[in-house]
């Protein structure tokens, strides 16, 4: 039988915390916090409060009667669940281990661990990692007749990936691949028999991957009522965080969990939800008072991290947005000294500079150390000239957004064609361009290295045709055809008089000869990559002879983040991050950089926005930006740019920056502009 609950707003059935719910939260939080049973949606806006706020409404519960052990609170990290519970456990002081706290993975996987065999698994499965998963599906090509290292079929960590997204958002297939990899689509029955042979063989193995922990645990409450049921009426409350975060397979998750008392609390901010790439949908918290009608709705806008400057432009960034849950951030810091700067810049390398050299001036000026500064960006390629100024001026700085971009295994590859071009004698370089190709290892790479090295072309002072050498050697049967390509895509990379072409040139000719179509095929974020490409090509255009530019690629992927000397630690340095890694993270000072029109927002994505959902997700994007700034806000766009595979172009400012009032900022830097306004 259910519990009557009568939670108390003002004198909790169990005193002994001693908490003052009143005193200790503001309005809004309190009233959030004090929210009687039901489905309830807490909005809770940047910098507002919102661990506080859910930290305190499990307390609450606790005060008031509700056991642990009938309490889930569902997290995107482990570490959250655990700094919430051990908050709750001081604040309470009630021993919380019987809570069911944690990832939605881990809670999962608990449930799988006590019913796996209702499903045909033992209860002693073991989880696979990605590096595991790999393996299997090296198997599964293999007993589905696919050789991964021959023809143009896409790698199994490619295929995991479609096979994941398609489970996470519950879309099928055939709509994964025409939405997300296109270029892939006339794989999908090939693609959907591997899928089907890795559900075998993950069952014959008795082995679940990340993603079954979620699909599983679904499949296992809807088909079998009488679990569900158990799970249902034990959770007599349940809370979820980050819920704008969430995909289809963890909505369904949510909704069946809570089925039965209907105490469901999620917390999130619709203005921060930037993850639909990985398989986030938007349309549960938007929707969330549809499924449960009734649902109590909360506001949280009460801002403790940013000056009331920064939050008048952060609240003016997302106006334009038609689905939102609109609300006002409010001030609880007094006035700052200045409103947030937008700069236009001549170049992107002089945009760089006024980065680097702002940063050398907050911290030697104004006190600020280095890791109370980021600069943040749309795309992983935007950071590489900032990168570079940072490094020549010995200004520490991590990467948060991956490697440094000079060290990335698609430029390291691409440069590997244009170092052997210049050295004929560079075997790294050669091994590197073999292994791109179908068919060939460490082995059979070493075999060809040796019969090259026995060839004329090696030593020649200039090789006109390298085809005419190449193609004599003997390579494998299924690699012959990409071998081929290679060859002549290397005498591309020559003058008639048998010298290195321009950078630029070669650049082009590398890629459009071999390597997007095996960016296609190997990477799962494969457009990202090619987009890092073309900003590396933008940059090879200031360079006319081709071991200049090799030597500057070479001293910049081999400098540390101090520009010289040992590494730096991450508290010790400024941040460089996109914005999608920055999200929950503040700075005093933020940069956000390359605010021009096809950068930010993103190009592909407007292309491809049908239904305007891609461009308000920008928008989402450049609000997440901007909010993460407690201080000092930066916005900077290069006026000219080298301008992908066809040559300089100007950049427009983005809309998100005409967007704003012109009393939301300060223009910087006028006279670069030459005539045109910034807005």
């Amino acid at each position: 039988m259910a519990r009557n609950y009568t939670l108390q707003s003002a004198t909790p059935a169990r005193p002994h915390s001693g908490i003052n719910y009143a005193a200790e939260l503001n309005a809004q939080q309190y009233a959030a916090v004090t929210s009687p049973p039901g489905p309830t949606l807490v909005i809770a806006g940047a910098g507002s409060g919102k661990t506080r706020t859910l930290t305190y409404r499990v307390a609450y519960l606790l005060d008031n009667g509700i056991p642990p052990a009938h309490i889930l609170l569902l997290t995107f990290t482990n570490k959250a669940a655990h700094e919430m519970l051990d908050r709750v456990r001081r604040l309470v002081g009630v021993d919380t281990q019987e809570l069911w706290g944690g990832t939605f993975h881990s809670v999962g996987n608990r449930v799988l661990r006590a019913h796996a065999d209702t499903l045909g698994w033992a209860r002693n499965f073991t989880i696979m990692d990605r590096e595991d998963q790999k393996d299997l599906m090296l198997s599964v090509y293999q007993d589905c007749g696919i050789d991964p290292k021959a023809g143009r079929f896409p790698k199994p960590e490619v295929v995991a990936d479609v096979l994941s997204l398609s489970q996470n958002t519950t879309a099928s297939l055939e709509d994964t691949l025409e939405t997300r990899y296109s270029y892939l689509a006339h794989h999908q029955e090939a693609i959907a028999r591997i899928g089907e042979e890795y559900e075998r063989r993950k069952q014959k193995t008795n082995c679940f991957d990340f993603d079954d922990l979620l699909v599983k645990t679904v499949r296992l409450l809807e088909d079998h009522p009488g679990i569900a049921d158990s799970y249902q009426r034990r959770f007599e409350f349940v809370l979820v965080d980050e819920y704008q975060d969430t995909n289809a397979i963890q909505g369904e998750m949510i909704d069946l969990f809570a089925a039965h008392h209907k105490n469901l609390m999620v917390v999130g901010d619709d203005a921060q939800s930037i993850y639909s790439w990985r398989g986030a949908d938007f349309r549960n918290i938007l929707d969330f008072s549809t499924r449960y009608p009734g649902a109590h709705v909360h506001k949280i806008e009460t801002n403790y991290r940013s000056v009331p400057q920064i939050l008048q432009l952060a609240n003016a960034s997302i106006l334009r947005n038609e689905h939102q849950f609109r609300k006002e951030l409010a001030p609880a810091r007094p006035e700052a000294a200045a409103l947030p700067a937008l700069v236009p810049l001549q170049d992107v390398n002089m945009q760089a500079s006024f980065i680097a050299q702002r940063l050398q001036e907050l911290h030697d000026e104004e006190g600020l150390e280095w890791s109370a500064m980021a600069v943040l960006y749309r795309a992983h390629f935007h950071s590489m000239e900032i990168q570079m100024e940072l490094t020549r001026r010995s200004i520490p700085f991590t990467v948060t957004s991956g490697l440094r971009f000079f060290e990335q295994a698609h430029v390291k590859d691409v440069a590997s064609f244009m170092r052997f071009a210049a050295n004929r004698r560079d075997e790294v370089a050669f091994h590197r361009m073999l292994k791109l190709l179908p068919g060939i290892g460490t082995k059979t790479a070493t075999k060809i290295w040796d019969r090259w090295l026995l060839s004329d072309a090696a030593g020649a002072p200039i090789v006109p045709c390298f085809s005419e050498i190449l193609l004599t050697l003997p390579v494998p049967a299924k690699s012959r055809e990409a071998w081929e390509q290679m060859a002549y895509t290397l005498d591309e990379l020559m003058t008639e008089a048998g010298e290195p072409k321009p950078p630029a040139e070669m650049m082009t000719s590398i890629v459009e000869g071999v390597y997007r179509e095996y960016a296609e095929k190997s990477f799962p974020n494969a457009m990202n990559r090619l987009e890092d490409l073309e900003h590396l090509h933008s940059f090879s255009r200031g360079f006319t002879d081709i071991g200049e530019f090799l030597s500057q690629l070479s001293l910049l992927a081999g400098q540390d983040a101090a520009g010289a000397g040992g590494a730096v630690r991450e508290e010790q340095s400024v941040c460089l991050s996109t914005v999608h890694q920055a999200k929950g993270l503040e700075w005093q000072a933020v940069f956000v950089v390359w605010l021009a029109e096809g950068m930010f927002p993103n190009k592909r994505v407007i292309e491809n926005d049908e239904d305007g959902t891609g461009l308000e997700e920008e928008r989402r994007l450049f609000y997440v930006a901007v909010t993460r700034a407690e201080d000092q806000l930066f916005l900077t766009y290069p006026l000219w740019w080298g301008g992908s595979w066809s040559g300089i172009g100007t950049q427009e400012p983005s809309r998100f920056l005409e967007e704003l009032p012109e009393n939301a900022v300060e223009v910087w830097n006028v006279g670069a502009v030459r005539g045109r306004s910034p807005f």
